[in-house]
């Protein structure tokens, strides 16, 4: 258990310190923004898909180091998948995030087959204040995916009370 820690923590302060796709996608087909008023993390998603992979994607905003991290691994685990593994792989990281499945059972084990490195954030669960931290790219990831990609129209999540992701499905989680 204190190696997992320790990883958790070095993961999160390498992905801070040097967070992977920080910056926008210059030809972005779907974007989206998050805010999660507790702590104030304020991110912005950008995405370019074609043919229903993700070519392309960055993100960018001001966060804790909790949310940053999360964003940096979320954009490097679903740049190249199809939009179909990329929902897969939100359902899946919620889930975990949030306790409704756990790394530790067997059988539930083999449900997070594609969690892979993401699996630093399992102990997050125990932690509610920052259960939203972490979160809030992956839900703004699926609204970006939601988004109507015209224009200036932004698909905007919010952890604020009747918008709160922790209470809003996706997918089966």
């Amino acid at each position: 258990m204190a190696n997992l820690k320790a990883l958790y923590q070095e993961v999160i302060l390498d992905h801070n310190k040097k967070p992977r796709n920080y910056g926008a996608v210059e030809r972005a087909s779907h974007h989206a923004e998050g805010h999660n008023p507790l702590c104030g993390d304020h991110l912005s998603i950008t995405l370019e898909i074609a043919d229903e992979n993700i070519q392309n994607i960055a993100f960018n905003g001001e966060s804790c180091a909790i949310c940053k991290a999360s964003a940096s691994m979320m954009t490097v685990a679903v740049k190249g998948k199809s939009r179909a593994d990329a929902e897969i792989l939100i359902e899946e990281f919620l889930a975990m995030v949030t306790g409704k499945l756990d790394l530790n059972i067997p059988d539930q084990k083999e449900k997070l087959a594609h969690i892979g490195r993401l699996a630093v954030f399992a102990g997050v669960h125990d932690l509610p204040t920052r259960v939203k931290c972490a979160i809030l790219p992956w839900h703004t990831l699926h609204a970006a995916f939601t988004s109507v990609p015209q224009g200036d129209n932004v698909e905007r999540v919010s952890t604020e009370a009747d918008n709160d992701p922790m209470h809003l499905p996706v997918g089966n989680a």
